[in-house]
C-alpha cells in the first residue's frame, strides 16, 4: 500500500503545516489521530522513540519533521514544487527560520497565562497540567530554550514587521506567484497564534500578513480519510520498505551504511532512535529498525538539525 499516511493532531503547528503542504499538492491522504502528549505507544511502534508531531508513513516508510515531508512530496508529485527549482537555498533556510525562530515565538505567545487559559477553557485542569507537562519535558536535553512571552512580545513587531514589509512589497506569496515551503514554515507558527482568540490580536496591526494567511490557508488540506492507528501498524508490518535510492555520499563522521547508530534531534524532543544506517545523502538519513508490532520499517529523518552518532 503506497498511500500517505498523516499521524498528527488537529491543534499542532507542525502538523497544519504537513496538511496545508498535502492540500498544496492537492494528494489523498489517511489521518490517524494521535494524543497530543505522550505515552503515543502506536506512533512508538513505527517511530521507535521519535515523539514530535506529526510523522507521515507510506508503507514501511517512516518520515520524520515536516522538512523531510516535503522533500518526499516532491519526489511524489514534482509540481507543484515545494522546493521551487532555483530558490532551493533560500526557500529551505527561510522555512528552517521559520520552523525555528517562529515557531518558538508563536509557542511563546500561546503560552502567556491568559492564552492557556483560552486554550484549555472547559478542560478539565488535569488535562492542563498534563500538557504542560509533556511540553516542558518535551524541551529538556535539547539546545533550544523555551522562549519567554516577554521577550517574544518584545521581538514580535520586528518579525511580522518585516514580513508585512516584504508582502506589501512581493506581491501575494514570498519567493513568487506560488507558494512554496517557505510560505507553509512562516504560516503554521501564525496559523497557531491565530487559532487561539487570546493570542490572535497579536495579528491585527498586519492587514498584508492577514491577507496571506489567507492566501495560504485557501490551499486547503487535499482530501484526508479516517485511518485507525492500529491499520496503520497492520500496513506498515504487511509492506516491504520501499527500495532505497543509489547514492555516492561519503559520512563526514566516518559512519557507514549497515552500522548501528541512533538519530535525534538536537534542538527538542531529543529522544533517540536507534537502528541500522542503510542510506544517507546530504539531505536524508535513512535507518532500518524492526518491531514486534510494527515489522520491517526505515525510519528517514533530515540530516540537518538531527545528530547522527554511532550506537554504544
Amino acid at each position: 500500500m503506497n498511500d500517505i499516511i498523516l499521524h498528527h493532531y488537529p491543534a499542532s503547528p507542525f502538523a497544519e503545516k504537513a496538511r496545508i503542504m498535502l492540500g498544496f499538492k492537492g494528494l489523498a491522504w489517511h489521518s490517524v489521530d494521535i494524543p497530543p502528549v505522550m505515552p503515543k505507544p502506536d506512533l512508538t511502534a513505527l517511530t521507535g522513540g521519535y515523539r514530535r508531531t506529526p510523522v507521515m508513513q507510506i508503507g514501511a516508510d517512516i518520515y520524520c519533521d515536516t522538512a523531510m515531508m516535503a522533500r518526499q512530496l516532491d519526489r511524489i508529485q514534482s509540481m507543484p514544487a515545494l522546493y521551487p527549482e532555483g530558490k532551493e537555498a533560500i526557500a529551505a533556510s527561510s522555512a528552517h527560520f521559520a520552523d525555528q525562530v517562529m515557531f518558538q515565538h508563536g509557542v511563546a505567545l500561546n503560552f502567556q497565562p491568559h492564552a492557556v487559559a483560552e486554550r484549555f477553557k472547559g478542560m478539565p485542569e488535569s488535562v492542563m497540567n498534563a500538557f504542560l507537562a509533556d511540553r516542558k519535558k518535551l524541551f529538556e536535553g535539547g539546545n533550544a530554550s523555551r522562549l519567554h512571552p516577554s521577550q517574544a512580545l518584545s521581538q514580535w513587531p520586528t518579525l511580522l514587521g518585516r514580513l508585512e514589509q516584504q508582502l506589501k512589497d512581493s506581491g501575494t506569496f514570498l519567493l513568487g506567484e506560488e507558494p512554496c515551503i517557505a510560505d507553509f514554515a512562516w504560516y503554521h507558527p501564525l496559523w497557531f497564534v491565530a487559532s487561539n482568540k487570546a493570542s490572535a490580536p497579536a495579528l491585527e496591526p498586519y492587514p498584508q500578513v492577514r491577507g496571506w494567511l489567507d492566501a495560504v490557508a485557501a490551499c486547503g488540506h487535499g482530501e484526508p480519510s479516517e485511518l485507525a492507528s492500529e491499520e496503520a501498524i497492520r500496513i506498515a508490518r504487511e509492506a516491504d520498505p520501499a527500495p532505497l535510492r543509489e547514492a555516492s555520499f561519503v559520512d563526514p563522521n566516518g559512519l557507514a551504511l549497515g552500522q548501528s547508530v541512533t538519530v535525534a534531534a538536537v534542538d527538542y524532543g531529543v529522544d533517540p532512535v536507534a537502528g541500522t544506517l542503510v542510506y544517507q545523502d546530504a539531505e536524508e538519513v535513512v535507518i532500518s529498525r524492526e518491531d514486534d508490532r510494527a515489522g520491517h520499517v526505515h525510519v528517514h529523518f533530515p540530516r540537518y538539525g538531527f545528530r547522527v552518532e554511532a550506537q554504544k
